[in-house]
């Protein structure tokens, strides 16, 4: 026979359960590739969302415009000292904030200090500036915080030290916010991604012989596409994930398995 506690917590979970209605969504780094994703998911499930991005305004953006068209946008560069500080978000309460900024420097410009440096900032300083302004905000509605990380931050990135390193810090910062909130009624998770199909990754999907050597590492034999991350975040988001405190959710297809 069924424990009545088991049948009752499975009858109170539906669909509804995904449902954003009346919520507000807020992503960091949501212009384009993961950020852009997680903004149409929450806004597809009738979300109220707004998104940063680096450039003056939507129109900047160009063809990519158009995308950014059913959100509210702000400028926020999280590079630049004191943005962060300076910057008046669009909503006073929120439901959800997603970190989604990220930089990376290729061909070993991570190991010159100043672009070590400037790296860090992006992927792990400006995720602390972020969460300590908008906590409050989230606090008034026992929001979720939710970290996008990356697999960079599980496993040593040869040519990469700033990422690598500011990634495995953007998951453990992602586990000191969560004890340190869960009291304040926030939760704090975050995402690790592998391989997504991102401007950010086009330095390796768009050479056929270095994407074909990459994804011989990945069980799935594919890339990750951006409204895979979205889904995850949607879960952590919800009613769903309810009793998930300061973990962060490899998504890589199974990349970091071996």
């Amino acid at each position: 026979m069924q424990n009545k506690t088991t049948v009752s917590f499975f009858r109170f979970r539906h669909p509804l359960d995904l449902d954003f209605t009346d919520r507000n969504v807020l992503v960091v780094g949501g212009s384009s590739g993961i950020g852009l994703a997680c903004a149409q998911a929450f806004a597809t499930r009738g979300a109220s969302v707004a998104v940063t991005g680096t450039r003056a305004n939507k129109a900047a953006y160009g063809e990519g415009a158009g995308a950014l068209a059913p959100f509210a946008f702000s400028t926020l560069n999280v590079a630049t000292p004191g943005a962060v500080e300076a910057w008046v978000p669009t909503f006073d309460a929120l439901d959800v904030v997603i970190l989604s900024q990220g930089a990376v420097q290729y061909r070993r410009q991570e190991f010159e200090p100043d672009a070590f440096r400037q790296v860090v900032e992006v992927n792990l300083n400006s995720l602390m500036a972020c969460a300590h302004k908008l906590a409050p905000s989230l606090e008034a509605r026992s929001g979720a915080l939710i970290v996008i990380s990356s697999v960079g931050g599980l496993r040593a990135a040869r040519g990469n030290p700033a990422y690598s390193a500011s990634k495995a810090g953007a998951i453990h910062l992602t586990r000191t916010l969560g004890d340190a909130w869960a009291g304040r009624g926030i939760r704090v998770n975050g995402i690790a991604p592998g391989l997504i199909a991102t401007k950010m990754t086009e330095v390796t999907t768009s050479d056929p012989a270095r994407l074909n050597e990459r994804l011989k590492g990945i069980p799935l034999k594919r890339l990750g596409r951006p409204e895979e991350i979205a889904g995850v975040a949607l879960f952590l988001a919800s009613r769903l994930a309810a009793y998930i405190v300061g973990e962060t959710i490899v998504v890589d297809g199974g990349r970091t398995l071996s």
